[in-house]
């Protein structure tokens, strides 16, 4: 098979719809630039918002973008916990929400260098396997827990039954583990920034052409 193309080379400010994986529209860029392709982080499913999507030569860029901090919308159900932290997982329990004081107090002990245990239905290697496909075969591990830092985690709306959060968060952390410490789970979750770069300046997949690729000089100045 002959290697894949390095040409058009940039990074691809893509808004994910919910529904298809990260992969299936990294697959959908790639169908349109023809070019090898990679990605600098990923959305569950269900999650929408902002991918960067590497296209040819920017394909070796991938180190300077996986780390960069993340920010979020999420709209988090206070009334019950799934298995999964999403929409997508078995309820566990119902249970009254928190008062208003008792959610603050939470909050606060979430701020800061913390840890979380990575949910059972991420894309994390456990024993060579994902997780996620264990939890599908219904094999029960004990998941690791993961440091993260929660740079900023402010209240936007609320309801009493749920809670929407601004968040920033360093790379690798779960937001679905801060609706689980909160004693809910995720009902929509928004990314809105990768570092410097905004879901504002992205475009949805089918509305992708090649020359919206930011060229890796100006990516490289911006981070």
């Amino acid at each position: 098979m002959p290697p894949r193309a390095l040409e058009p080379a940039g990074v691809a400010l893509v808004d994910k719809p919910s529904g298809p994986s990260s992969f299936a529209v990294v697959a959908q860029i790639r169908r349109v630039t023809g070019a090898r392709t990679g990605h600098a982080g990923t959305l569950d499913p269900f999650a929408t918002g902002l991918l960067l999507i590497l296209s040819g030569r920017a394909t070796k860029l991938t180190p300077s973008l996986v780390g960069l901090d993340k920010r979020y919308v999420t709209e988090i159900d206070l009334t019950s916990r799934t298995s999964t932290g999403d929409p997508e997982g078995e309820v566990l329990e119902h249970h009254t929400p928190p008062t208003r004081d008792e959610l603050e107090e939470k909050l606060e002990s979430l701020r800061g260098e913390i840890e979380l245990p990575i949910p059972a239905t991420s894309a994390v290697k456990i024993g060579g396997e994902r997780a996620y496909k264990l939890a599908r075969r219904g094999v029960e591990v004990e998941m690791p827990v993961r440091r993260s830092t929660v740079r900023e985690l402010e209240i936007v709306g609320y309801t009493g039954d749920t809670v929407t959060l601004d968040v920033r968060v360093s790379s690798g952390t779960y937001i679905r583990s801060l609706a689980l410490e909160l004693g809910g789970h995720c009902v929509c979750l928004w990314r809105t920034e990768v570092g410097p770069f905004s879901v504002a300046d992205a475009v949805a997949p089918e509305a992708f052409a090649a020359d919206r690729l930011l060229p890796e000089a100006e990516v490289l100045e911006r981070v």
